[in-house]
């Protein structure tokens, strides 16, 4: 992971950069909590959490569909407390960069939650996605409950079976433990910073791609 300082001096490393660093607060989040900055009425909400590369990218994807009421970055699918991003992109923890989405189960089925999670990332290859490498962009869906595991095994063996990428699909599939909240900078990082030189670079033209394809899924000012 290279440091913002280096994006503003070395150019040319922009495409091998992501997000940035800053210290982190004990924002630990386990099943039944709620994130106090999170200014949404849960009640009949349900949740899911996935990692699928850096999150500024991930996060975009989620907010803009139907029925996802808010969408959280920060890590999952790691061991130690309170992780910082300068830790966890640095590749100095078990983290991934992970999101945790907040949604209506009567607008919006686990299983398209699921079905976004796989169209929006490569889910071949191992540790890295794009430009971004490491262990803390591998691919993991998290799963709360057996039947939660069940439609992602039975996902990834359709997406087998159709043959839909050359490559095994090497996503994990693992019990929800915890989630810890990223940095505040981190949050609504795309909407909020469209002249970032990765947004514009890197996230930009997925999250463009990702509304021409998913246009009748999306909330109706994300729509053409």
């Amino acid at each position: 992971m290279i440091e913002r300082i280096l994006l503003l001096l070395f150019p040319a490393f922009l495409l091998l950069s992501s997000c940035s660093e800053a210290t982190n607060q004990d924002r630990s989040l386990t099943e039944g909590e709620e994130p106090v900055t999170l200014n949404i009425d849960t009640t009949g909400l349900a949740k899911a959490t996935f990692a699928g590369g850096c999150f500024w990218c991930t996060e975009a994807y989620f907010e803009r569909l139907q029925g996802v009421k808010a969408v959280i970055s920060g890590y999952s699918g790691g061991t130690k407390p309170n992780p910082t991003y300068r830790e966890v992109s640095y590749g100095r923890t078990d983290y991934a960069e992970a999101v945790q989405v907040y949604y209506d189960p009567e607008q919006i089925s686990y299983e398209t939650l699921v079905e976004v999670f796989f169209a929006t990332h490569d889910p071949t290859t191992l540790n890295s996605q794009g430009p971004d490498f490491g262990e803390q962009y591998r691919s993991i869906a998290f799963y709360r409950s057996p039947e939660e595991q069940q439609v992602i095994e039975q996902y990834i063996q359709q997406l087998n079976e159709a043959g839909t990428y050359q490559n095994d699909i090497v996503t994990y599939v693992e019990p929800f433990k915890k989630f810890w909240i990223a940095e505040d900078y981190h949050q609504d990082y795309y909407k909020i910073n469209p002249t970032d030189p990765y947004v514009v670079s890197v996230a930009r033209p997925k999250v463009k791609k990702f509304e021409k394809k998913y246009q009748n899924k999306l909330k109706a000012e994300y729509k053409d």
